[in-house]
């Protein structure tokens, strides 16, 4: 537990207290995705006592499977689509705290099916916040989101958590309209109920664990492995990129802080990185591939493509000032653990390894 042991910057925790953590009742959705289960892991390092509502993981191999998400949680498989079937669960589990990722994550997907988009992402999120409404031990309620949720105006300066929300694609929009249903039901439900409710928006998560199509860490270690050259198809775009771990300890210190004082923290976050580790995607894929190794890593996709935004950034000072949060990885740092973790034999090894180490890390 030395490990874990809280630290401190000022007055203001900046890891997780396992403290607060250790035997509480957390539901998770999307716990069987990419970034659910290295939130599992986390809970689980702190001693949570989890229960997961997700749908099985579609892609083969599942960080899910890998790092055997089932030992670490009260696993359940269902579809937050299905309100009764959430109801369910929550009525079964009686969390403390909920914490929903689960989501249709992917921009190319939207525009496949942009109707599946909106049931997941806006009807999904109205089902968990109702079914948390009618289940009295829930206190605390973090629903997550997106940097995408914003009006994107082409601004070269970080998007604050007062911009306009907004979202060209499906699945951008779909994610601003979450923001706005998780605001009616704080609104109109729950604050009268002291239950805090606050939506957290990240940038470009990336890490081990990720097998996603259409994803540029995903799809580039796919082409290294197998010699080929990646095809990229906007390498100028500018994007927030930070590991994984990063907005998922800001989750985690935002419940915290809901739990402590629920009309304060009731609002909108960012948790994205620091502006040096702002960066495009040419730069993001040549970074890795001198960790890989790769010597031909990418070549500009012909043709034409959905729209994708240009530039888009976060400025994320409120969540210094308020949690403490920093992030604590380089970008450069980040794509090397990335590159260890996906040439790694024991994945679920080197997952409890590299959240334990960051757990321990003190931002700079």
């Amino acid at each position: 537990m030395e490990k874990l042991a809280l630290k401190r910057h000022g007055a203001r925790a900046v890891t997780p207290d396992p403290l607060f953590w250790s035997g509480r009742r957390v539901l998770v959705t999307g716990h069987s995705g990419f970034k659910g289960s290295w939130l599992l892991v986390l809970l689980d390092l702190l001693g949570a006592r989890v229960t997961g509502l997700a749908l099985t993981p579609d892609t083969t191999p599942a960080m899910f499977d890998l790092i055997d998400g089932p030992s670490c949680c009260d696993h359940h498989v269902a579809d937050i689509g299905d309100a009764a079937a959430v109801e369910a669960v929550m009525a079964a589990a009686e969390p403390e705290i909920v914490l929903h990722l689960a989501a249709q994550p992917l921009v190319r997907a939207s525009y496949v099916d942009p109707l599946a988009t909106f049931r997941t992402n806006v009807m999904g999120t109205a089902h968990i916040l109702e079914a948390c409404r009618k289940t009295t031990s829930v206190g605390t309620i973090l629903s997550v989101t997106t940097d995408k949720c914003y009006a994107n105006d082409g601004r070269t300066e970080g998007y604050r958590e007062d911009a306009p929300l907004g979202g060209h694609d499906p699945y951008s929009n779909s994610k601003a309209c979450a923001e706005l249903v998780s605001a009616c039901w704080r609104d109109s439900f729950l604050a009268q109920r002291s239950v805090g409710l606050a939506t957290a928006r990240a940038g470009n998560v990336i890490g081990g664990g990720d097998w996603s199509a259409d994803r540029l860490v995903p799809d580039a270690v796919r082409a290294f492995s197998e010699g080929r050259t990646l095809e990229i198809r906007n390498p100028d775009a500018v994007r927030p990129w930070q590991h994984v771990l990063e907005p998922l300890t800001g989750y985690l210190l935002l419940a915290q802080a809901l739990a402590a004082d629920p009309a304060r923290f009731a609002r909108g976050w960012n948790f994205g990185p620091a502006a040096a580790d702002m960066a495009s995607v040419r730069e993001v894929i040549e970074r890795l591939a001198g960790h890989w190794g790769a010597t031909r890593p990418w070549t500009k996709q012909p043709g034409e493509h959905p729209h994708e935004a240009a530039m888009l950034t976060l400025d994320s000072s409120a969540a210094a000032d308020a949690l403490g949060w920093r992030p604590r990885l380089s970008l450069d740092r980040a794509l090397a653990l990335t590159a260890d973790w996906y040439r790694a034999d024991d994945k679920r090894a080197v997952t409890r390894a590299q959240a334990e180490d960051f757990l321990a890390m003190v931002p700079a």
